[in-house]
């Protein structure tokens, strides 16, 4: 039995001894050694690329950054012009409407006031066609002094009308026109186109271009 141990010994020692273990062995601690560092420099290169990454990134945002606060002044001025330009097309309509409106009160300021001369003008109109012209002679010079002086009134006051812009529309025979005629009746009348003016009964004012009281007249129509 002490034999037999003794024996099983040697061979256990003669196999660890053998030249080939002692030769593999380097072999298999290098190779250990060669993974671990490859697993490290892997490790390293990742860290480095990932440094470079952030250190560009953050070089793009500095520029980024730096262009911002550039364009910001030039904004915040095409803004500001914008708003200047805005206030100046605002205040040069205001002006524009300002002026029209004082212009317009100068030239129809007078407006309420002409259209009570008006009135006189149709009560010397009505009064001189009343009276018979075969009695305005010399035999009577009462009334032709009256006439006369109502004829002298007359033109007098349309001559002033006239000065002020105001001119009388006296529409008969011309074409109906609905922005200054202001028609009684429609019928048909012979001699006369239809859509013409065939009676005025009163006649109309204009105000410098505006129409400040229509004609009263009767337009002719197809029979």
């Amino acid at each position: 039995m002490a034999s037999w141990c003794v024996r099983a010994v040697r061979q256990s020692y003669s196999l660890v001894a053998s030249p080939g273990l002692i030769r593999a062995s380097p072999r298999l601690l290098c190779t250990a050694t060669q993974q671990k560092n490859g697993h490290g420099s892997e490790e390293e290169a990742e860290k480095i690329e990932q440094n470079a990454a952030e250190k560009i990134l953050m070089e793009e945002k500095t520029q980024l950054e730096e262009q911002l606060k550039d364009m910001t002044p030039r904004v915040a001025v095409f803004g500001v012009q914008e708003k200047y330009k805005r206030a100046l097309a605002d205040t040069e309509n205001l002006r524009t409407r300002s002026q029209k409106m004082i212009e317009d009160a100068k030239i129809y300021g007078i407006q309420g006031f002409c259209k009570d001369l008006l009135e006189v003008a149709d009560i010397l109109e009505k009064a001189t066609e009343s009276v018979p012209k075969e009695e305005v002679t010399s035999q009577n010079p009462h009334l032709k002094n009256l006439y006369d002086g109502l004829v002298m009134t007359e033109v007098q006051i349309q001559k002033v009308f006239t000065k002020h812009g105001l001119v009388r529309l006296n529409p008969d025979g011309q074409k109906f026109d609905p922005y200054e005629h202001e028609a009684l009746f429609h019928a048909p009348v012979e001699g006369k186109e239809p859509g013409t003016v065939a009676l005025v009964t009163k006649v109309g004012y204009k105000l410098h271009g505006r129409t400040l009281r229509p004609a009263l007249v009767g337009v002719a129509k197809a029979p």
